[in-house]
């Protein structure tokens, strides 16, 4: 980590994904992320495999501290409200009025201390007809209109990653941010909230403006047929993407790695607007010449031509590309029980600084002792 928001003091009672993920963007900056579990159990998403270590945990839990608190228990109650004291973030992700019953509502908390910035996240907004209903990420995904640019009409089924978990983590990250600003000024904390509908619907804000102002309903292709963007199969049975965007130039240098000069005589591939309509048809062309060669041909013909390509990287390939270790993606920490964590860092440089440090993700309540310690010393 790069410890630009060094000195924060953030309290996370996080689950799952969006409240740990908030929590980790700040704890990548150098904030002192005190992760609040349950005792035996902790967080949900640590039991998901591999006992309490799970790597669904891992991914959004680096950088923290664990304590476990009961606080159904007023001892513990008061170390919670002990390290309110002087937090100046609280992260939940609880459903809308579960907060006030475990006694961490807002009201009560910013009573204890008028500078912290409370965070609350939801699945569909604390009010409202859908207020109470559960929300997991394919649900934000289809409510929000954005799983219905994901799914292929020929085999419709749900894919790729927690979209909308992370991404609302992403946004009440950059609200924190916001609110810490403002403080700043006023000396006084905001209750910051942010849905996973709202954050979805926000991030699909390019299939809502073409809707608005053009009456357009976009699919799964509309986008890529406009950018003009292809996943081909090469000889050697692996995956290349082309995102051929407007500039004739790019055309020109796809036809001459092709060894296609002729292809701009056809009036179906000559012009821009002739190409998004026939796509299909250009889809079975270059698909024919891509099978003839194997990827890392096609690769080294494409950059010769200046075409904007990659490798369509599974996971176990992408790091070991030539840029993302110069680049320094993966980086690794030791854990002292756990062994060997490996991530990918921060993507955020500062003053050309690399966010190459980083703490593995806390077994359950690995920190309670120290933290406990460090409230009896104030």
């Amino acid at each position: 980590m790069i410890p630009v928001l060094q000195g924060l003091k953030v309290i996370e009672q996080g689950t799952f994904i969006t409240g740990p993920a908030a929590g980790m963007l700040l704890g990548d900056l150098g904030a002192d992320v005190i992760k609040v579990e349950q005792p035996g159990t902790g967080d949900p998403f640590r039991a998901f495999k591999n006992g309490l270590y799970s790597p669904h945990y891992q991914t959004y839990n680096r950088n923290k501290r664990s304590i476990t608190l009961d606080t159904k228990s007023s001892a513990d109650r008061e170390v919670l409200d002990a390290l309110i004291a002087d937090a100046d973030v609280y992260i939940q992700n609880f459903r809308p009025g579960v907060a006030e019953k475990l006694g961490v509502g807002a009201e009560r908390l910013q009573a204890l201390n008028p500078k912290l910035v409370y965070v609350a996240i939801s699945g569909f907004g604390a009010t409202g007809p859908a207020a109470n209903r559960p929300a997991y990420d394919t649900v934000a995904q289809a409510a929000s209109g954005f799983l219905n640019l994901l799914v292929n009409p020929e085999n419709p089924r749900v894919v790729g990653p927690a979209i909308a978990d992370s991404l609302t983590g992403f946004y009440a990250a950059y609200g924190v941010l916001g609110a810490l600003y403002e403080r700043s000024r006023t000396g006084v904390g905001r209750k910051v909230e942010v849905s996973m509908l709202e954050a979805m619907a926000h991030f699909n804000l390019d299939a809502f403006t073409h809707f608005f102002q053009v009456d357009e309903v976009m699919g799964p292709y509309s986008r890529p047929s406009v950018s003009q963007s292809y996943v081909l199969r090469c000889a050697d049975d692996k995956w290349i993407a082309l995102h051929m965007s407007s500039p004739e130039k790019f055309w020109r240098g796809l036809a001459a790695a092709i060894e296609q000069p002729a292809i701009f005589e056809d009036p179906r591939f000559a012009t821009r607007d002739a190409r998004i309509e026939n796509q299909e048809a250009l889809i079975a062309l270059l698909g024919a010449r891509f099978a003839t060669r194997t990827r890392d041909e096609w690769c080294r013909r494409l950059e010769r031509e200046d075409v904007p390509n990659a490798p369509m990287y599974d996971t176990s390939e992408a790091l070991e590309d030539p840029q993302a270790k110069h680049l320094q993606l993966m980086t690794s920490a030791e854990h002292p029980v756990m062994g060997l964590f490996r991530t990918v860092r921060s993507p955020v440089s500062f003053d050309g600084e690399r966010a190459l440090q980083v703490r593995p993700p806390p077994m359950l309540g690995e920190h309670s002792d120290e933290i406990r310690a460090a409230l009896k010393r104030k």
